[in-house]
């Protein structure tokens, strides 16, 4: 105690020079918005500011002459920051007062956190900066203690914590939510592509041996024409209704590609014509396209924009009245073009345009006579908004409906020319009629595609067909063989078509040879990723036999060309 006292008067008769030296500003300790506290060579406190006593409870009184900064402090963290000392400064260090210091007084810049004990017991963080106080002749004579009272940011930091902690684990919730919907979309996709696999091999057999019946010599008779009629109509309905169930699940799970590109309007209108004009012609439904002598072009995807005109089309005379018609225009509306559809069909109610594009709600219709799935016009619709375009209805009950499509407009696109430089828009040469036999080859495992495709080979003159049961033996005969062109399925026995395809590039005898995937994987994504893979065309179960043999024309003109 005596040697306490003694470096208490010893620090009593050093205060006018720490005073002195200008360090310690009377502004600073005066303030009460954080402690100053300055000690002697040992540590005694010897100035204890307003700020201090308002933040630890003790009057300067107190603690001047009397205790060190420790005596105030969590004694487990000066003996935790000792130990953590010891360690960085390889040497014995007291978890005491020097602890405290240890940094300052050998000029290390020193700022770190602890807890202060106010005199009443209760605790605070406190951020504290500690300063060696020097003499002119660089001779420590005290310490300077600035410290803020650290709660109110201590408990933000804690808000902050528990708040990341709540948003990780919701994060993660949300995360896991998201793998669990993309689990079940892919789930729903690989299954609603396995189902569409599944219906088109016995649909291919079906439209594709009716077809061949349909256009036997001599013609079937009048009874068989009809039988057939209904198993045609019958199929292609049900390819319709698979194609829409797999349009809308491939919408919903946000899995369509578009391709944005320019394209005129009137190339899309000629082609849509042609197509629906049969059906019209049944219902004796006049139909009336603008002449367009000033084209308009719109910037979209072109398959999906005939997919919608299509069925805004079909849906005109489908709903309209026998010898009704069907009128189509084409406007400009500022920077967007608009193609309407009327027609004079029965129109619609305000109820019924309410309901209108709900999935599988056909308005009624179902007692009718005509055949309809209720997915259409959602789809038609969600594809347009896809294009970044607007689909709108006007109807009047007993007057007739106009459906309008609005697309961004463009400039004229460029001429697009084909994989090898050819103008894909110019008709193909036929073939001469003394021409040698040219070799198809069928990579086809399924027994009854074989016959199908073998039975279509063999009404043209002008070609002969090989077959392979896997991809192997496939690979073999393209090598013995070199036919002028190869039909691929992709699901086959041991080695997809694919890989096949893959082998066959590698192999200078066969990597000029042009192969046409023809497969019942028909979603969007199949068809691009076949078409990637570096097939030339890339054709979907069931066959469409005016459509398989321009593939074939299309094929064997280019391999001509070469």
């Amino acid at each position: 105690m005596n040697d306490i006292y003694r470096a208490g008067a010893a620090a009593r008769a050093a205060r006018p020079a720490l005073l002195q030296t200008g360090v310690l500003q009377e502004a600073i300790f005066s303030s009460p918005y954080f402690s100053c506290i300055a000690t002697d060579a040992q540590g005694v406190i010897q100035l204890f500011n307003v700020g201090a006593e308002r933040m630890l409870g003790y009057q300067a009184d107190d603690v001047i002459d009397r205790i060190t900064p420790a005596g105030i402090s969590d004694p487990a963290e000066a003996i935790v920051r000792a130990a953590a000392l010891s360690r960085q400064f390889d040497t014995p260090i007291s978890p005491g007062f020097e602890a405290l210091v240890y940094k300052a007084s050998r000029g290390i810049e020193d700022n770190y956190e602890l807890t202060y004990v106010r005199k009443d017991g209760s605790r605070f963080p406190a951020i504290v900066s500690v300063t060696a106080l020097r003499d002119a002749s660089e001779t420590v004579i005290g310490y300077l203690l600035i410290g803020t009272d650290n709660t109110v940011r201590k408990h933000a930091e804690q808000e902050r914590e528990l708040l990341n902690r709540v948003l990780s684990d919701n994060s993660v919730e949300l995360e896991n939510a998201r793998a669990q919907a993309d689990k079940a979309n892919r789930a729903k996709s690989e299954f609603l592509s396995s189902m569409s696999h599944e219906l088109r091999t016995p649909l291919n057999a079906v439209l594709g041996f009716a077809q061949l019946m349909a256009s036997d010599t001599p013609p079937p008779s009048a009874s068989q024409q009809r039988s057939l009629d209904q198993i045609l109509n019958g199929g292609w309905y049900l390819l319709r209704l698979i194609n829409e169930i797999l349009d809308l699940s491939m919408i919903e799970s946000g899995r369509v590609a578009m391709s944005r590109e320019a394209m005129a309007l009137t190339e899309v209108l000629r082609d849509c014509r042609a197509m629906i004009t049969p059906q019209a012609q049944k219902r004796h439904i006049t139909l009336s396209f603008p002449s367009l002598a000033q084209p308009f072009y719109v910037h979209a995807d072109l398959t999906r924009v005939k997919q919608v005109v299509i069925n805004l089309l079909s849906n005109a005379i489908k709903y309209n009245r026998t010898g009704g018609s069907v009128l189509v225009e084409c406007q400009q509306h500022g920077e967007r073009v608009r193609l309407s559809v009327r027609d004079t069909g029965n129109g619609l109610s305000a109820e019924q345009l309410q309901q209108l594009f709900q999935p599988f709600n056909r308005l009624g219709q179902e007692a009718g006579t005509e055949e309809g799935t209720g997915i259409g016009l959602v789809v038609t619709k969600q594809l347009v908004e896809l294009m970044g375009g607007t689909l709108g209805v006007e109807s009047e009950v007993g007057v007739g409906t106009m459906f309008w499509i609005e697309l961004a407009a463009s400039s004229a696109p460029a001429l697009q020319l084909g994989e090898h430089g050819v103008d894909i828009r110019e008709p193909l040469a036929e073939a001469p009629f003394d021409a040698p036999r040219r070799k198809v080859l069928y990579v086809e495992d399924n027994p009854a595609n074989l016959i199908l495709v073998e039975q279509l080979i063999a009404r043209r003159s002008d070609l002969g067909m090989l077959s392979a049961i896997d991809g192997h033996l496939g690979i073999a005969l393209a090598r013995q063989h070199q036919p002028d062109l190869i039909l691929m399925d992709i699901n086959l026995p041991g080695i997809s078509g694919s890989e096949v395809l893959s082998l066959l590039r590698a192999d200078p005898l066969t990597a000029h040879i042009p192969v046409i995937a023809l497969s019942a994987n028909a979603l969007p994504r199949d068809v691009r990723k076949g078409l990637e893979a570096g097939f030339l065309r890339y054709l979907t179960k069931p066959i469409n036999v005016p459509e398989f043999m321009e593939a074939l024309d299309t094929a064997l003109s280019l391999t001509t060309a070469s």
